[in-house]
């Protein structure tokens, strides 16, 4: 509770400090708090003294809290018009985002990583240089069609399912992971939010050039030949020089399920059975002390 204190009383005065010293040097007021914000925003975004989400929508309403504290902060004016403070939801940058984000969410939910477990298992056995192409490839697929870090993150329990399968450490498995979903993010224009950004920004551009001097805008697989280079590249490397550049992990041991689950929490050590009792039995309905 006291360090969150002292990150907060931080928050405030790298907010506010800046904002009075840049008021002098900056060439003017509106300027110098501009500054101070986007300051504020990425202490925010760095120490995540509260969550990313929060800190964005807070800062956005801020932008438009100027308009009523704008005496208070020494501007005539608001830094934003109120009219446009939500525009940003209209870009196709921003809605491209959520919209990748979302299909990361029901992959998850829907258990299909469970069966891309199964078969990189069944394909790799339990050699690692087949094992580390299967998940590296496998991943830089999803993450052509979903934010790098959703797709890194929907693996985490993939890759830990292999590990204990093959007998492999984890911490081998997941650098390469991590590294081709990054690199897989390159093969179209939805997986990497720059090039997403980047896209927008042209098209934002162009309305603004004639027509002679418009730029071309980038097409969904503009980027794939640069992006499939990078990625092939990226396994070969870990395929061939993985031994020697890969951490030393520990075996994680495979869990009992419940069983180790009550051990753990209550200290009881005990085996779970499961027992079918068919349709039509004389045990239906009955506790089991009535038969033992």
């Amino acid at each position: 509770m006291r360090k969150r204190a002292i990150f907060l009383s931080a928050t405030v005065l790298l907010f506010i400090l800046p904002g009075i010293y840049l008021t002098n040097l900056a060439p003017n007021t509106e300027i110098a708090w501009v500054v101070a914000i986007l300051l504020l925003t990425v202490f925010l975004f760095t120490f995540e003294i509260v969550p990313i989400d929060v800190a964005a929508i807070s800062v956005m309403v801020f932008l438009g809290f100027t308009t009523l504290i704008a005496p208070m902060m020494g501007l005539d004016e608001g830094l934003i018009n109120i009219n446009n403070l939500f525009n940003g939801f209209a870009s196709n940058a921003v809605m491209s985002i959520i919209a990748v984000m979302i299909i990361g969410a029901g992959l998850d939910k829907t258990g299909v990583m469970n069966i891309v477990a199964k078969q990189i298992v069944r394909v790799g056995g339990t050699t690692e240089t087949r094992i580390i192409p299967l998940i590296s490839g496998t991943v830089g697929i999803v993450s052509c069609f979903m934010q790098n870090v959703g797709a890194a993150a929907l693996f985490l329990p993939v890759v830990k399912r292999i590990g204990v399968r093959a007998g492999i450490p984890i911490s081998r498995l997941l650098m390469p992971m991590g590294f081709c979903a990054i690199l897989g993010g390159t093969l179209t224009l939805v997986g990497s939010s720059p090039l997403i950004l980047l896209n927008d920004l042209i098209l934002n551009a162009n309305n603004q050039l004639p027509p002679d001097q418009q730029m071309e805008s980038f097409g969904l697989f503009a980027v794939t030949p640069v992006g499939l280079a990078m990625l092939l590249v990226g396994i070969a490397y870990f395929v061939l020089f993985g031994r020697l550049v890969l951490p030393k992990g520990k075996l994680q041991e495979e869990s009992n399920g419940s069983s180790e689950y009550f051990q753990k929490t209550y200290g009881i050590n005990c085996v779970i059975r499961e027992v079918h009792v068919p349709k039509g039995s004389p045990l239906i309905g009955q506790y089991l002390k009535d038969f033992e």
